[in-house]
């Protein structure tokens, strides 16, 4: 974000460098005075730099008021809490200087060099072309500029991809509707009572006791799998109740779900499809895992009895890990599955239970899915923030394209006059004015593709799930870009199109 700030500052400089180059007429004939009646060149730079850091003090200014006004959009946008006192604390007072002095030099320094470099025999004679000389340099500026817009564009149409993956991703298991209370323990003995009560309900569809429940699980324990290559494994584990897997709408892929109705089930286990795979088991016939003791010992043994398809338990940024399953139906933690109809009403219901069966315990909860939307928070707020950098990178650039367009058809005035007496239509005139600057946002999307291919590639590897740069993503931003640079410069064109000959040619 620092970086990106750091560009939309670098393309208001070039702004500035643009137009002041451009104009640079109306500057020529003042310095050709000010140099024939003795003023040294080094006075006149530091003339130019005094304005362009004036500028950027007024900007300043403006800047803290906006700031001000928008303060509390900015820390709901962000997720910070920062007081309108930090605009006036000393770091940040200092801070604000410097930047006025860096910006205002930034910018001012090739206008002031440039405008000058004139000699004042060839400004009092005319022979100064406006901005003739610099029209290279402005030029290369533009394409600097929308360069740094368009892979801003791109990047920004990536990370709403990958948030929308993320939303969106298939997890295993359902996340929505699940109400999650920790502290069961305040039940004592009303346990089950609460839950059958919760399970009677015609808005509760399951209701399930387990030690944890994602993305809140971060129990590991090793465990070595029996067989002719037993080795000791990291698994994560969570305890769960017959229930759980039906609540949460696991599926079973083989063998079967947990039942209070066999005894053995005390020493079952159910492990998920990633823990098949490490371990290298085909099936689960005949086999068993064993507790991990110290000194390389196996203690109890448990028979594996089913396997449920991988669910992510973490975020997503991390693959699906090996787990298992344990049946322990006196666990702390109680997840309830409401239906989805009248849900404010329910979630009373079972406040209203907790509160008659816990002796007016704190009802405290936590949706599963609200959960999980905290695991990527920080993905949203970047796809916000980047939203508002591209808007104000893609606006300010477009201001520089209006006013250099401005510029172009001022100086091509009598061109575009000559051009119509000689029959070209309003189209081709627009067509000839835009052309030169749609090339320009051709070369700059060249140059951004790449830059934005590679770098959003490089974020999404943080990811285990991710979408793929693909060439339609990044044609879009170039499009996006293309299109908005035309319509930016389009109707200045068109103006100066439509503009009467006879008016531009008087003077001839």
């Amino acid at each position: 974000f620092e970086a990106i700030g750091v560009f939309i500052i670098a393309i208001a400089c070039i702004n500035f460098m643009n137009l002041a180059t451009a104009r640079s007429a109306n500057r020529a004939k003042e310095v050709g005075i000010r140099k024939t009646v003795g003023a040294l060149r080094g006075r006149l730079i530091a003339q130019f730099f005094s304005e362009s850091i004036l500028y950027a003090l007024f900007s300043l200014l403006v800047a803290i008021l906006v700031i001000w006004l928008v303060l509390p959009a900015f820390n709901q946008l962000s997720g910070k809490t920062i007081g309108a006192g930090s605009l006036l604390s000393l770091p940040f007072i200092l801070g604000m200087a410097l930047l006025v002095l860096l910006v205002g030099l930034g910018a001012g320094v090739y206008p002031a060099l440039y405008l000058t470099s004139f000699q004042p025999v060839e400004v009092l004679k005319g022979k100064i072309r406006a901005g003739f000389k610099s029209g290279g340099v402005r030029s290369t500026l533009v394409v600097l500029q929308f360069t740094i817009s368009i892979a801003l564009i791109i990047s920004t149409m990536v990370v709403f991809q990958q948030l929308k993956l993320l939303q969106n991703k298939n997890l295993g298991f359902a996340k929505e509707n699940v109400l999650v209370i920790d502290n069961v323990n305040k039940l004592g003995t009303a346990r089950e009572a609460f839950k059958n009560t919760l399970a009677q309900h015609k808005g509760i569809i399951g209701v399930s006791y387990s030690q944890s429940v994602p993305p809140l699980i971060n129990n590991s324990s090793v465990y070595r799998p029996l067989g002719e290559k037993a080795e000791d494994i990291l698994f994560w584990v969570n305890r769960v109740d017959q229930d759980h897997i039906p609540t949460m709408k696991m599926k079973m892929v083989e063998g079967r779900n947990f039942s209070k109705d066999i005894a053995s089930d005390s020493n079952a286990v159910i492990l998920n499809e990633a823990a098949m795979k490490l371990i290298g088991w085909d099936n689960i016939e005949d086999k068993e895992i064993g507790e991990y003791e110290d000194g390389g010992g196996i203690g109890k043994r448990m028979k594996v009895v089913g396997v449920v398809k991988d669910f992510n338990f973490e975020s997503l940024k991390q693959k699906v890990k090996p787990f298992l399953l344990f049946y322990r139906p006196e666990s702390s933690m109680i997840s309830i599955r409401l239906d989805g109809n009248d849900i404010q009403n329910t979630v009373r219901f079972i406040g209203q239970q907790w509160k008659t069966l816990s002796n007016n315990a704190p009802f405290d909860y936590v949706f599963v899915d609200q959960e999980f939307d905290a695991l990527f928070r920080a993905e949203q707020r970047m796809g916000s923030v980047f939203t508002v950098f591209t808007f104000l990178a893609i606006a300010i650039a477009c201001l520089g394209l209006l006013g250099l367009a401005t510029f172009t058809a001022e100086q091509r005035a009598k061109e575009i006059g000559i051009r119509k007496v000689m029959g070209s239509s309003v189209a081709q005139v627009v067509v000839m004015l835009s052309g030169g600057f749609t090339r320009l946002v051709a070369v700059s999307f060249i140059l951004a593709a790449p830059l934005a291919y590679f770098g959003m590639g490089h974020w999404l590897q943080t990811f285990a799930y991710r979408v793929e740069v693909t060439p339609l993503t990044v044609m879009s931003g170039g499009g996006a870009a293309l299109v908005l640079s035309w319509l930016t410069i389009s109707y200045q064109s068109y103006k100066a199109a439509r503009a009467n000959p006879a008016k531009s040619l008087r003077s001839e």
